[in-house]
């Protein structure tokens, strides 16, 4: 399934892609990355394949990678605009994937971290 969107549409903010990675995480119960970037696509979100089974997923607040690992499960990673992580993650729950996402800041330390089997306490554990 190609999942390619044109690349005109929906690109993140300047401001937030200057971040770096700052966003990572798991998608649990997937072999198949294309059928997450399907998801995104049918959100409005631009999608491109970035190897033979992984993607590139962009909005104006978001650009992520997406690799499948072994598990199953793929693996998320990317920069985000850091007041966007619930949002991402009610993305995530309204597309039925179990996920964990990790938030850092700009030193790399871990600022928050969100799964829905986890209650979010705002603190690294």
């Amino acid at each position: 399934m190609d999942m390619d969107i044109p690349v005109g549409r929906a690109t993140i903010d300047r401001q937030w892609a200057e971040l770096g990675n700052n966003v990572c995480g798991m998608l649990h119960g997937y072999r198949d990355a294309s059928a997450i970037a399907a998801h995104f696509t049918g959100a409005g979100w631009t999608s491109r394949s970035s190897s033979w089974h992984g993607y590139e997923l962009e909005t104006t607040w978001c650009h992520l990678e997406i690799d499948p690992i072994e598990g199953p499960a793929v693996l998320l990673n990317g920069t985000i605009a850091p007041t966007h992580l619930d949002d991402l993650g009610r993305l995530l729950a309204s597309f039925g994937l179990r996920y964990e996402l990790e938030l850092s800041d700009e030193n790399n330390d871990l600022v928050r971290e969100i799964s829905p089997v986890r209650v979010d306490t705002g603190v690294p554990r």
